[in-house]
């Protein structure tokens, strides 16, 4: 605050310094280890307003690539939909898979059957007379068109024919926090179950064909981005030691060996902090 003293009269003039917007359009899934990195990266840089918007990664990216949203980091639960749509348009040439997760069935304590459902018996429950499941939008989220892959795993897994369509074909919707794990070979969360996983794939609308690999969760930076300096920074943040720690924390694997598609690409400062540089592999998928 200023106070200018004119004659016998005083005048105050009110000088606010105007923070940096920098935006930041993440996956849902990554909501509260954002509001985390929100907290230090500001404590960090004062001058700075994070502004976190939290979409399906689907729609994270077509914010970015269609509708043109400011954005200066984006952080999806599926690197491909980088990949996808933004690729093609120019607006990054390059990821970092960063972090890895697992498709579950999510419940209460009130859910009808929550004390009998298992991981060899949820299909079975999830299709009797009053239990209602569900799944976010394949076309928006990640998550959607996983669960659909997972369903399609789930009939050759169990062998059971005509599972899919019969789990496919519900309307209803699912309810958490309790959750019950799946078998690898289907829960989408295991490397060493990928060539099982790539043995079904789903198509969204447009014609998109999605095929079953596992989870990884992938960050870039948009050719759009106003502030690069500050979201390298933010990156460091996400993906050094700190980071990994905020995610482990908040129950997501962050990877040993972060992947790229083009290791070159990737910004300099990135490729030589000593805390994410030797962890960076070219990955020849």
């Amino acid at each position: 605050i200023a106070i200018l003293v004119v004659g016998v009269g005083i005048s105050i003039y009110y000088f606010q310094i105007r923070k940096i917007r920098f935006t930041v359009l993440h996956a849902g899934s990554l909501t509260v280890h954002m509001e985390e990195f929100e907290e230090v990266f500001e404590s960090e840089h004062p001058n700075v307003d994070v502004i976190l918007k939290a979409y399906g990664s689907r729609q994270a990216a077509m914010q970015v690539a269609e509708l043109k949203e400011e954005c200066d980091v984006l952080a999806v639960a599926d690197y491909g939909v980088i990949e996808e749509l933004l690729f093609p348009k120019n607006m990054a040439t390059w990821y970092i898979a960063f972090a890895s997760n697992e498709i579950c069935i999510a419940f209460t304590n009130s859910s009808k059957y929550a004390d009998e459902i298992n991981a060899t018996n949820w299909y079975e429950i999830l299709l009797r007379n009053g239990v209602k499941f569900g799944h976010s939008d394949p076309n928006l989220d990640p998550c959607g068109y996983r669960a659909v892959i997972v369903m399609k795993l789930a009939e050759k897994y169990y062998n059971v024919p005509g599972l899919f369509d019969k789990l496919n074909s519900s309307e209803n919707k699912i309810i958490r926090p309790k959750s019950v794990q799946l078998p690898p070979n289907i829960s989408l969360g295991d490397w060493k179950c990928a060539d099982y996983y790539v043995t079904v794939n789903v198509t969204l609308s447009g014609g998109t064909v999605k095929v079953g690999e596992p989870i990884l969760y992938g960050v870039t930076i948009p050719s759009t981005c106003k502030h690069r300096d500050l979201a390298i920074e933010f990156i460091k943040l996400m993906l050094g030691e700190r980071g990994r720690q905020i995610f482990v924390d908040r129950y997501l694997e962050p990877l040993d060996t972060y992947l790229t598609n083009n290791i070159t690409s990737i910004p300099t400062e990135l490729r030589n902090d000593p805390e994410i540089g030797s962890r960076l592999q070219q990955w020849e998928k």
